[in-house]
């Protein structure tokens, strides 16, 4: 009789409901687990008391380029590739406990997540492919995403070479802040 294992059904249910708490889309899920998209659909509606949300996932690279996406990818990356590299767990459970802690790194910075868990798994992807790597900064020694075909000797991250609009918030002109801003005083 060579049926399906209730104790992996278990694990890929138990794998959805983490991926769905964290946000992630219903093409991550049927992606990364087994299960039909019937039953993904019926957890998803279950856990969050809605249908998932419809339309396309990320698919630029151009995204995770930008300044203040850049400083969060790059800090997601570096948790995940540190995870990687440290244990054996395979990737989507590596990029789980990988969003896992950028969340905290965020909550405990009084910051607000710029990644969603479905851009996080979308750039580790996108480096999977080679569209894009890490490479150290030559001044503050940090690695950074970029993207793998543009030129980068002496590269310099967006910390240490801010665009002259950077953290020009609302906060900034007294008006209130704006959600996702970190201050960027004394980061080196």
């Amino acid at each position: 009789m060579a049926g399906k294992s209730v104790i992996e059904d278990a694990r890929e249910v138990r794998r959805a409901t983490e991926l769905i708490e964290l946000g992630a889309r219903l093409q991550l899920l049927e992606s990364e687990t087994r299960l039909s998209r019937e039953r993904l659909l019926r957890l998803y509606k279950e856990i969050r008391g809605v249908s998932p949300p419809k339309g396309m996932l990320p698919f630029s690279v151009d995204w995770f380029i930008t300044w203040m996406p850049n400083i969060h990818a790059s800090l997601f990356m570096g948790i995940y590739q540190n995870l990687i590299q440290a244990s054996e767990q395979d990737e989507i459970a590596a990029i789980i406990r990988a969003y896992r802690l950028y969340l905290e790194q965020c909550g405990a910075h009084e910051h607000e997540p710029a990644l969603s868990m479905t851009r996080a798994w979308r750039l580790v992807k996108f480096v999977d492919a080679g569209m894009l790597r890490t490479l150290p900064c030559t001044r503050c020694g940090g690695r950074f995403v970029v993207r793998t075909d543009d030129l980068h000797v002496d590269f310099v991250c967006g910390l240490c070479h801010m665009p002259s609009r950077a953290g020009k918030t609302n906060a900034s002109r007294g008006i209130g802040a704006v959600a996702g801003a970190p201050t960027l005083t004394a980061v080196h």
